[in-house]
């Protein structure tokens, strides 16, 4: 937190709104107003990858994920002012906007409990040259605030990437699931209940991959945690 002289000359305010954050709020960077206002995930949704709506029979997202990822869970909608919060973090050079963004975790997601002993916080890696291009891993960030907060030890070593993969932005989900197949090699492994963590979920690609390694590793139990949901484009 600034201390009330660097408060004084340089007063901290909202990422968001541009308004003014009070001194006790002045290590955040989105006031608690803007932070209201992002829209939380609510039922009815899949079970098992939380994607919201009536589902009748199979969900179409995670019917293909691995037997391991047996949970998904997004604290609020990628809109508005999440979305700038989301990219403030990946894009924007500012790491530590991931306290607020984990903040909003920990409000609308329930921490792992009793049938995940245990269980570790897995942050999902960027590649190489991604790492270099940003200075950070902006979901290692996040898992490290969350952690904080359920109280959970975060484990950066046990995913890694094996290959560089192209933005998954523009694509579809099928070409999602072929951008990212094999991405990922499990290390380390010395723990069976984990916990994904990343910024946004569109398709869940990148999870259930992420995922698919760990679990050909030996994890028995892997749930995974975002800020943000995208809205699914309709490429129909």
């Amino acid at each position: 937190m600034p201390s009330a002289l660097e408060q004084l000359l340089l007063p901290a305010e909202c990422l968001l709104c541009r308004n003014l954050l009070s001194f006790p709020a002045s290590d955040q960077v989105v006031c608690d107003v803007c932070r209201y206002r992002w829209r939380p995930i609510v039922r009815p949704w899949c079970e098992r990858c939380g994607q919201p709506g009536p589902h009748f029979g199979p969900c179409r997202l995670c019917r293909e994920w691995p037997a391991a990822l047996t949970e998904a869970r997004s604290a609020v909608w990628l809109d508005d002012g999440a979305r700038e919060a989301a990219h403030a973090l990946k894009y924007g050079g500012l790491p530590r906007i991931a306290d607020d963004l984990a903040a909003a975790i920990a409000r609308h997601v329930p921490a792992p409990a009793a049938p995940a002993p245990g269980a570790v916080l897995v942050p999902i890696p960027l590649g190489a040259r991604r790492l270099r291009e940003r200075g950070y891993n902006q979901s290692e960030h996040l898992a490290r605030a969350l952690g904080a907060r359920w109280s959970l030890p975060v484990r950066a070593d046990l995913l890694a990437r094996r290959r560089e993969t192209t933005t998954q932005t523009a694509l579809t989900p099928v070409a999602r699931l072929a951008n990212v197949a094999g991405a990922f090699e499990a290390r380390n492994m010395a723990a069976s209940a984990l916990v994904l963590v990343d910024d946004v979920f569109t398709t869940g690609a990148t999870l259930a991959e992420a995922a698919r390694a760990l679990s050909q590793a030996g994890a028995v139990r892997i749930t995974a945690v975002t800020f943000g949901r995208a809205a699914i484009p309709d490429f129909t």
